[in-house]
Order: structure tokens, then C-alpha cells, then sequence
């Protein structure tokens, strides 16, 4: 028996809800052979509101690591907070020279909780060095906002005007994710294939209990690819997988409560429609 391989390019979450431990469980659960390159320690003070420490991870150490996993044959990765330009560049080159086609970048500019968009310089970096290389890139309102230009998301229209501009970058394939404040009755997510919009819906689930969403339908698509999905597919396939993951999350302490990342594989699964635009 051989599994796809899969690879996480990303920061540690201590808590468990998100980051590498949030991809390494998504991949598991999709039947894939999880790895993973830490690029960062995120760790919460108890003491101080669960405010989050962020700790980078050597420059040396990432090459290192990422040199052992390209040595055992990649099939698809996916890259989580890259907290440095150094990083950025680091990853970028590694992910250019690896010839890897099947590259999910999901554009991390901030932990979930933390009002502040981390490392804005990295915005750049993550243009010139990422997404030339990524065939998905999965930003939410904020990052798209960034990456765009735009500022502040709140349509529809806005993220089809945004995934152009997006889309001019280098990124094959465009994801946005909707999350809360996107005005719209439905959990909707946008899908821009360089010539046609479709709008990805399903029930919302009103909870606190998300976090590690955003890795988790990063991830999906990791995944799916590695199987052998089209864009579309891995993408569609995603959206159902974490949209259980968050109806079924949890309460993990006063401060938060992650997805649960195997619901879609243990409870019925949602319905998601796709409506080209």
C-alpha cells in the first residue's frame, strides 16, 4: 500500500486547534501521509487573555527541514504562517526549485483572536515569492484585502473584484474565504479560475468554536490534490469537509474552541452549492 504524500510548510499552534497539528489531522483524515516543516512556535499566555507569542524558527533550520521532506517525493503542499520575509523567500525558492505543480498557499497574516494583521511587511514577499508558485491560494477577507489592494471585503462583487486582482500575482486558482463579515445569508466562499467566478454556499453555523478553520480547508485541498481531484473538486470537497469541521467544534478552554477536523468523516456531511457568477 502506497499514500500520497503530503506537506505543511507552516507554524506550530500549541494549542493544537490550528497550524501544523490542524493540517497534519486534516491529511490524516483524508488518507494522506502527512509531513511538515515548522517555520514558527505560536504559543498563548493563560496569564494575559491568551495573547499569542510568535516565535520564528531559524532560516538554517527550515532549509533543513525542507530538504529532508522534498527528499522522499512530495506529491502536493501547502504553506501556513510564514512569519518572516527571510522565511517567505526561503520557502518560495524551495517550493520553485522542488518543480512541485500541486501548491496550496494560504496567505497567514494573523492568528485567529488577534485583531492585528501580523508582519505587514511580509504582504510583498508573499506577492513576489508565493504566489507565482501556487496553483490554489486561499486568502480570507482580511488577507484578500491585503494581497489585493482593496482594504476591507464586504460583497460579493468586492471579492470578485479582489480575486482578479489576486489572480494578476501568479496564483492559478483563487479561493476567498467569506467568513462572518461578508455580507451575505449563507457561508459563502469564492472561487475565481482566471476566467469564471463561482460562489461556493452553505448553511452558517453561528459558533465561536472555528478555530483552525482557515488551516483545515487550506489543508482539504492539500489533500484532495494529492489525490488526484481537479481545483474545482478539491476545492468543493474542502468546503464540505470544514463546514462539518465547524459545525461539530468544540469548547477547548475559556479562550477557545477549534473545528473538530474528522467530523466529516464520522457525522452526515453539509450541502454545499457551487452557482457560477
Amino acid at each position: 500500500m502506497s499514500l500520497k504524500k503530503t506537506l505543511t510548510i507552516a507554524g506550530s499552534d500549541t494549542s493544537g486547534g490550528a497550524g501544523i497539528q490542524a493540517d497534519l489531522k486534516t491529511f490524516q483524515e483524508h488518507g494522506t501521509y502527512g509531513m511538515n516543516a515548522l517555520t514558527v512556535i505560536v504559543t498563548m499566555d493563560p496569564n494575559n487573555g491568551w495573547s499569542h507569542g510568535i516565535h520564528p524558527i531559524p532560516v538554517e533550520t527550515l532549509h533543513a527541514q525542507l530538504q529532508t521532506a522534498f527528499s522522499t517525493g512530495v506529491d502536493a503542499l501547502k504553506t501556513g504562517m510564514l512569519p518572516t520575509v527571510d522565511i517567505i523567500e526561503m520557502a518560495g525558492k524551495a517550493i520553485k526549485d522542488s518543480g512541485l505543480k500541486d501548491v496550496v498557499i494560504d496567505p497567514v497574516m494573523a492568528c485567529k483572536g488577534e485583531d492585528e494583521v501580523l508582519f505587514p511587511e511580509n504582504v510583498d514577499a508573499m506577492i513576489q515569492h508565493l504566489l507565482p508558485n501556487a496553483k490554489v491560494v486561499t486568502p480570507n477577507l482580511v488577507e484578500a484585502g491585503q494581497l489585493s489592494g482593496m482594504g476591507t471585503l464586504r460583497t460579493v462583487e468586492d471579492l470578485q473584484a479582489a480575486a482578479e486582482k489576486i489572480h494578476a500575482h501568479g496564483a492559478q486558482f483563487v479561493v476567498i474565504k467569506g467568513g462572518k463579515q461578508l455580507q451575505h445569508e449563507k457561508a459563502a466562499d469564492l472561487l475565481y479560475d482566471g476566467k469564471k467566478h463561482y460562489l461556493l454556499t452553505a448553511e452558517k453555523t453561528e459558533t465561536t468554536y472555528n478555530h483552525g478553520a482557515g488551516c483545515t480547508f487550506a489543508a482539504s485541498i492539500t489533500a484532495n490534490l494529492a489525490n488526484g481531484q481537479s481545483v474545482k473538486d478539491a476545492v468543493l470537497n474542502a468546503k464540505i469537509f470544514v463546514s462539518s469541521a465547524i459545525e461539530h467544534g468544540w469548547k477547548l478552554n475559556e479562550y477557545v474552541g477549534p473545528v473538530m477536523h474528522g467530523a466529516a468523516n464520522k457525522f452526515p456531511k453539509p450541502e454545499v452549492v457551487v452557482t457560477e457568477l
